[in-house]
């Protein structure tokens, strides 16, 4: 039996365990779903069924998705729902609910996320009365982060401060577990009633190309990827997407991509850095796409919405897009799509070390400059002089262009690493706009991050 057999069937009894144990706790709680909707019902005064808040905390779109696969659940079961994201929610209106409950991601270190960051700050920051709201609280999280769940954790506690009652304890769920998710399926209705989209599912895709971007550099390789469908047509995503990776070692951690290219482009482009362990060792899956796969090989990838980064709304507005790294793929995915829809009312500032070695997708950037794409381009190369500049500074020296092109109504999106790159944004953009400026910003859906 050859080496892949064996990983594919080490995968298969690993999913097969994983699926034996979603349906014991189905079948376990599915007698304290109905009790739990029967509860709803006898909640109204007036002999109607009173709407359920469905409440989504996201900052890929996780925790949106299940908010809507939760909503559905609920309605099939004859329970009206309301579903909204966190920041769109006030006080009053929760005070007055009967019921709620919140799906809820946490980000970076034990933060909000950025569709709950306006809620944390105005709500969660004050005083309220919950003493007439039942709810319950689905907690997405991370164990390799210390402080795990930490968001959901954090307002499952300040929901039971406030009076509120738990109609069960938090459910916190480490990179999507099957068992746990499946235990607040089970709570709501019928979970063969819910199957995701086929496009949600793992397929096999066939690598076509990679090319080294950065070769000379100081820091690690980055490197293009060009993927095609092993079969099939090219299936369709929006600029701002993701692409989750199933690596054979750990099928239960898939790994998030931000998508660098449209459907149009003929395959679907990652830009990846090779990461080394301090043994030697690569990433595994970086390791996997960079190094491991060999042209012609197939990976098990499914493209994954990522509604809070897309242009949804923001189409026919300017754009202040910012990144470094490799999250120039996300802002290059966009840019594409403003270049083919004819806006030209676009502003890239874009961090990396060394302009010599690591501009990436240089002529490509370069070549929208000077055909108008982009109206002003700013690259911020942090060792190509004694003081390290980063974008952040860039920023705050461009502070009247910036708030100008934001009383334009400009949007800003912001595509790399959480920590250094996009902390520091996030404060230059509070010192330039001011706090109610920027709350409004993310509350209207004018600054959207896909920061890791």
């Amino acid at each position: 039996m050859t080496e892949a057999m064996l990983r594919t069937l080490g995968a298969g009894a690993t999913t097969a365990a994983y699926a034996a144990l979603c349906l014991a706790v189905y079948a376990r709680q599915r007698r304290q779903r109905t009790a739990a909707i029967r509860e709803a019902a006898a909640l109204s005064t007036d002999g109607e069924t009173p709407t359920t808040l469905v409440l989504f905390a996201s900052q890929t779109g996780q925790a949106e998705t299940i908010a809507w696969q939760t909503a559905r659940q609920l309605r099939a079961a004859g329970t009206p729902v309301r579903v909204m994201e966190l920041n769109a929610l006030d006080a009053a209106t929760l005070s007055s609910a009967g019921r709620a409950l919140f799906i809820a991601s946490t980000y970076g270190e034990g933060d909000a996320p950025d569709g709950a960051s306006v809620f944390a700050e105005r709500v969660m920051g004050s005083t309220a009365d919950l003493s007439s709201l039942h709810y319950a609280v689905l907690a997405l999280g991370d164990r390799q982060y210390k402080n795990f769940c930490g968001f959901g954790r954090a307002l499952d506690a300040w929901l039971h401060a406030a009076g509120a009652r738990r109609d069960f304890e938090c459910i916190e769920v480490d990179n999507s577990d099957p068992a746990a998710l499946a235990a607040w399926q089970a709570r709501w209705g019928d979970i063969a009633a819910d199957h995701e989209d086929p496009v949600d599912a793992f397929a096999p895709w066939r690598l076509a190309t990679r090319v080294l971007l950065n070769a000379g550099s100081a820091g690690a390789p980055v490197f293009q990827l060009g993927l095609v469908p092993q079969s099939g047509p090219m299936p369709r995503w929006a600029s701002g997407d993701l692409v989750q990776i199933a690596v054979a070692s750990d099928p239960a951690r898939p790994r998030d991509y931000s998508i660098a290219s449209l459907p149009a482009d003929g395959e679907l482009q990652l830009l990846v850095r090779q990461e080394q362990h301090p043994d030697g060792t690569l990433g595994t899956a970086s390791g996997l796409l960079t190094s491991t796969l060999t042209i012609g090989d197939t990976v098990a990838l499914r493209l994954r919405p990522h509604r809070t980064f897309r242009l949804d709304g923001n189409e026919t507005r300017p754009l202040i897009l910012i990144g470094n790294g490799t999250g120039l793929a996300g802002l290059r995915a966009h840019l594409r799509a403003r270049a083919a829809a004819g806006r030209n009312d676009n502003w890239l500032v874009f961090g990396e070390r060394q302009s010599a070695y690591d501009f990436l997708c240089r002529e490509e950037i370069e070549a929208w400059k000077s055909a108008g794409v982009l109206q002003r381009l700013d690259m911020v190369f942090s060792r190509d002089q004694a003081e390290r500049l980063y974008v952040q500074h860039r920023l705050l020296q461009s502070a009247d262009r910036l708030r100008a092109w934001l009383d334009n109504d400009a949007a800003i999106y912001v595509c790399g690493s959480l920590q250094g790159m996009a902390s520091g944004v996030d404060a230059a953009l509070r010192q330039i706009a001011g706090d109610a400026f920027w709350r409004d910003l993310s509350a209207t859906g004018r600054y959207r991050r896909d920061v890791y």
